[in-house]
């Protein structure tokens, strides 16, 4: 049974950190392209960024380069996203998933996760 669980969301200032975990099961995690993706009220959900397996390249939306940096441990079948300089356009909630490459799409089984919610504001 595939579970994908996201945690480390929170509400912080502008200009705050926050580090994003991804904990999976039931998957061969070591050989999977993840990445994560966010959804803010009103707008479609974007990919934000994807970490591959093959070559192990990292890839990021331009609105976070710079900013966010994405991690695996496949010891632990776990990937992070470690998020600083936080603006509130960052404010959304946040999924892991399979994704594809540079695209930063999601791979048609994705296995979502359930999300975790980060919130920006003064």
């Amino acid at each position: 049974q595939v579970q994908v669980v996201e945690s480390g969301g929170g509400s912080v200032q502008p200009g705050g950190s926050l580090n994003l975990s991804c904990t999976t099961s039931g998957l061969p995690f070591n050989v999977m392209s993840m990445g994560w993706f966010r959804q803010a009220p009103g707008k479609e959900r974007e990919g934000v960024s994807c970490f591959t397996w093959t070559g192990e390249y990292t890839y990021y939306a331009d609105s976070v380069k710079g900013r966010f940096t994405i991690s695996r441990d496949n010891d632990k079948n776990t990937l992070y996203l470690q998020m600083n300089s936080l603006k509130p356009d960052d404010t959304a909630i946040y999924y892991c998933a399979r994704c594809t490459g540079s695209k930063l799409t999601a791979a048609a089984n994705a296995y979502w996760g359930q999300g975790t919610r980060v919130t920006v504001s003064a």
